[in-house]
C-alpha cells in the first residue's frame, strides 16, 4: 500500500525574504532526499484585490484605475510564477505547484492550508521590528496562530 505524500504550503510574494524561505526549504527540507520529493510542494501567491490597494491611494482612485491595476497585478503574479519555477528547477524540485489566490495574505495563507490539506506552512519573515508589525501586521504570526498545520517561519540572517 503506498502512502499519500504530505502537503507543503509556501507562501510567497514579490519579496526577497520569501524567495529566501523558498531556497531555505528548497536546501534544507527537499535537497537531503535527493530526487524523491518528500511533501507535495505548493507555492501559494496571494494577490491583492484591486479595489483594497485602491483604497490606500484614496478617493482619487477612478473606475479607470482598477482595469490597469489588475494588468500590473496580474504581470506581478506571473513574474512571481516563473521566479518560483526557475529557483525549483535549479534546485532539481520538477514537482511544483503554483496557486495564485486573490486576497489578504494571512487569509489566504491560512486557506490555502485548509484548501491543500497541508501538513506543513512554510513563511518568510520580513524582520519588522515591534513598532512596524503592530501598524502593518504580521502575517507570520497570524499564521502562527491560526493556520491548522505546523508552520517553518524562515528568517533571513542580517548581513
Amino acid at each position: 500500500m503506498a502512502t499519500e505524500k504530505q502537503v507543503m504550503v509556501i507562501a510567497m510574494d514579490d519579496s526577497p525574504h520569501s524567495m529566501y524561505a523558498l531556497e531555505w526549504t528548497l536546501d534544507h527540507l527537499f535537497a537531503p532526499f535527493g530526487s524523491v520529493q518528500p511533501f507535495h510542494l505548493v507555492v501559494v501567491h496571494a494577490r491583492p484585490v484591486p479595489i483594497s490597494v485602491l483604497q490606500l491611494v484614496g478617493p482619487a482612485a477612478t473606475a479607470e484605475i482598477i482595469p490597469m491595476m489588475e494588468i500590473d497585478l496580474k504581470k506581478a503574479a506571473l513574474r512571481i510564477t516563473e521566479k518560483v519555477k526557475e529557483l525549483c528547477n535549479k534546485k532539481s524540485v520538477k514537482e511544483v505547484h503554483m496557486d495564485v489566490m486573490e486576497g489578504d495574505p494571512r487569509n489566504v495563507l491560512c486557506e490555502a492550508v485548509e484548501k491543500h490539506n497541508a501538513s506543513v506552512l512554510v513563511v518568510g519573515s520580513h524582520g519588522y521590528g515591534p513598532m512596524k508589525r503592530a501598524v502593518l501586521g504580521s502575517v507570520s504570526d497570524y499564521c502562527a496562530h491560526h493556520a491548522h498545520c505546523s508552520v517553518i517561519i524562515v528568517k533571513k540572517p542580517k548581513t
